[in-house]
């Protein structure tokens, strides 16, 4: 992902002092980093191998 600001909303939002990112975030940046973040949209298959992304129901 280039180095383009962050939009609080679209990239992410404040959880009280933790900082999530979206699902459409992830999908921008292109691939799991294996973090178990809560809106990854590769987190089934992270877990199973697969590479390719299945958004997640939140």
């Amino acid at each position: 992902m280039s180095e383009e600001m962050l939009v609080e909303g679209r990239d992410y939002y404040m959880d009280g002092p933790y900082l999530v990112f979206t699902a459409e975030y992830h999908l921008r940046r292109g691939y799991c980093c294996g973090s178990g973040c809560r809106h990854c949209p590769w987190r089934d298959e992270a877990q199973s191998g697969s590479a390719a992304p299945q958004p997640q129901k939140d």
